[in-house]
């Protein structure tokens, strides 16, 4: 093949391809791609930049290419999207803009706005949450010397949020005693949990992956998942102002690790849980230096899937303070827990908020085995105890199940 001829089949194609990207933009006129693309004025600076350059050269004999860089658009290139920079890491490098604040649709409001049913069930779910819950009782108490047993109830859900000493380095916080994992080993969470319960633990973003699944074995549970905070600073963009020591990257996540004790199975205890209705992370606004505020998102998560109405909140503060939990920690300013009053919400065995036909139809369940061997066992086929998926993974760009 000639020159000429390859020359003239690459324009030809090059041709092709700019009619159809100005057809995806919806133009008209192929020449004017590039001011949609934004190229016709870097083009034109560009143009200006070797006149000066060369206007340099003949005067001074030598050449100054120091070049300032202001944004991450001379590393992007080649894109055929509206918007070529959408490198978010580089970005992130330039601004301090990190990538999860370009998340769509991420708040509670309007999560589910292109899924009718999945709305529905949420609110009627919340609805029946509101109606079944007991009032909001707290107890101030130092959590180290207080004993749980006092407490004299066996809890459904209970949420830890200890103030871990890496707190103190990575968030600033200076006004409270950070605990040590030897310390929130101590703590008798096996002694109130009940026979079927669930744990959730925050366990910040480093050494506290390892011993939190440590804390959750000597309490008897067993680790189902791991439920993950990403923090965005849309509001306050930065880098991080303290970094651990073996980190490698800059932490812009948390963890709260989800732990099982007893039997519970997605197929068959559909009074206790509702698996699937949720997700297992959490894309909110980072809290201002040295808070150690969690997302509320956490509490929606909690009560959408476990129906126990018997929920304790370990290290809670007067800004935790919830209608359907007992909060208990030093931080809280007052007291208003009764052991009588509490436990005469659960007589009658009225310890579940129950479940209406509407939401059984909309809730999320697991496909029935297609044989009867089709459950998992272990040694001489017993079935394996243990919930594995009970919140949805995101797949893709949106926040939905697969």
């Amino acid at each position: 093949m000639k020159m000429s001829e390859k020359l003239k089949e690459i324009k030809e194609k090059s041709q092709k391809r700019k009619k159809l990207l100005a057809q995806t933009f919806g133009i008209s006129d192929v020449n004017n791609l590039k001011y949609v693309l934004g190229t016709a004025e870097k083009r034109c600076q560009q143009r200006k930049q070797r006149i000066v350059q060369a206007d340099l050269e003949r005067e001074d004999g030598e050449v100054y290419n120091e070049l300032v860089y202001k944004d991450s658009s001379t590393f992007l290139k080649g894109t055929q999207s509206s918007n070529p920079h959408n490198d978010y890491c580089q970005h992130f490098v330039d601004t301090g803009q990190r990538p999860q604040n370009f998340i769509r649709d991420v708040g509670l409001a309007d999560r589910f706005e292109e899924y009718p049913k999945l709305r529905e069930l949420i609110k009627l779910k919340d609805d029946l949450i509101a109606e079944t819950a007991t009032p909001p009782m707290f107890l101030k108490c130092d959590v180290k010397e207080f004993n749980l047993k006092e407490l004299n109830v066996k809890f459904d859900v209970i949420h830890i949020e200890p103030p871990l000493e890496e707190y103190q380095r990575t968030l600033g916080v200076t006004n409270m005693q950070g605990w040590s994992w030897d310390q929130i080993m101590q703590l008798e969470i096996g002694e109130v949990a009940a026979a079927r319960s669930f744990v959730f633990l925050w366990c910040g973003s480093s050494e506290g992956l390892d011993q939190g699944r440590n804390c959750l074995r000597k309490w008897g549970f067993r680790r189902c998942e791991d439920i993950c905070w990403i923090r965005t600073n849309a509001s306050n963009p930065g880098h991080s102002k303290n970094i651990e020591a073996k980190a490698v990257f800059q932490r812009t996540k948390e963890h709260c690790l989800m732990g099982i004790k007893g039997t519970v199975r997605r197929s068959t205890d559909g009074d206790f849980i509702h698996a699937n209705v949720d997700i297992d992370l959490i894309i909110s606004e980072e809290m201002e230096y040295g808070s150690l505020e969690k997302p509320v998102e956490i509490f929606h998560i909690m009560e959408h899937f476990c129906l126990g109405r018997r929920r304790l909140h370990i290290f809670g503060r007067d800004s935790t303070i919830r209608p359907g939990w007992l909060t208990i920690g030093p931080d809280l300013t007052n007291s208003n827990f009764n052991a009588e009053t509490y436990t005469s919400y659960f007589i009658n065995g009225y310890i579940s908020t129950g479940c209406t036909e509407r939401i059984e139809a909309l809730r999320p369940k697991s496909p029935p085995p297609k044989n009867k061997t089709a459950l998992s066992t272990r040694g001489r086929g017993v079935p394996i105890p243990v919930v594995r998926g009970t919140l949805y993974r995101p797949r893709g760009r949106g926040v939905l199940p697969r």
